[in-house]
């Protein structure tokens, strides 16, 4: 009997990493600022994905991040930037954080608002990246968005709803996000 590959058993062991104790908020609950970034994850079938997970990374509201290497200060008390959320049974995730502000791009550019996204989920050997724009932003300017093909920009843009913004993420088909070779 041949051995079984990486490959073909990521599906039933990608749920083992999917917890993580500090869950999906990237600013504390009570602060006054949170938004809620919510949607789900699809299959090119438009089937629910129930065991993907959602990985953010963002700057504060101020344009600076939360690492050290970021030469514009610290960032706001209580935010990290960093958010985590596995997907419920109907492919469903949802991320609090605030929103980020505008950072400086390539060539004195300045990059509109946006969040980055890492996602994972079964069949997938790698994670694929993306990022979310924001549809009541201008985000006319941002070269990464100019980069992408203006038929395709849409699938990286969240639509208010509500409390918060809406995001899909659709892995491949009709609609596919764009996502992004890092």
């Amino acid at each position: 009997m041949p051995e079984t590959t990486p490959s073909q058993t990521v599906g039933p062991y990608l749920s083992i990493g999917l917890p993580w104790p500090d869950g999906p908020d990237v600013v504390p609950a009570d602060e006054p600022a949170a938004v809620r970034i919510h949607g789900r994850v699809l299959d090119g079938a438009g089937e629910p994905v129930p065991d993907a997970m959602i990985e953010t990374w963002q700057a504060d509201a101020g344009g600076r991040f939360d690492h050290p290497d970021d030469p514009r200060g610290p960032v706001a008390s209580g935010f990290r930037g960093f958010g985590r959320c596995p997907t419920d049974p109907g492919g469903n995730y949802e991320i609090r954080t605030i929103m980020p502000g505008s950072l400086p791009g390539p060539a004195d550019s300045t990059q509109a608002p946006h969040i980055d996204v890492s996602v994972f989920a079964r069949g997938l050997l790698h994670r694929v990246v993306t990022r979310i724009y924001f549809e009541d932003n201008d985000n006319s300017g941002d070269p990464v968005l100019a980069s992408v093909p203006e038929a395709r920009r849409g699938t990286l843009v969240a639509t208010k709803a509500g409390d918060g913004y809406r995001f899909d993420i659709r892995l491949q088909g009709e609609g596919e996000t764009v996502f992004f070779d890092v």
